[in-house]
């Protein structure tokens, strides 16, 4: 069952698409999802990441058919 990623924002642009399924049969953190589905090797400082709308971090193992977000840093004026 795939994982469900979304990139919001900056990080949307980054990516160049809002969300990406990752196939797999397996557990993985977030830094791997972040990986497999960016592309690149280290998550940027300060992202936010939800699994299924609660806030984690980096470490959280997520499930294969859970939804996964991440948000560059919010700022507020």
């Amino acid at each position: 069952m795939p994982i469900k990623v979304l990139f919001f924002a900056s990080l949307r642009e980054r990516i160049g698409q809002s969300q990406r399924l990752l196939e797999t049969d397996a557990p993985l953190t977030l830094q791997e999802i972040w990986q497999r589905s960016s592309g690149e090797a280290h998550l940027p400082d300060n992202v936010l990441m939800a699994v299924n709308q609660t806030y984690v971090d980096a470490n959280s193992l997520v499930q294969p058919g859970d939804e996964v977000a991440f948000f560059p840093p919010v700022t507020g004026g």
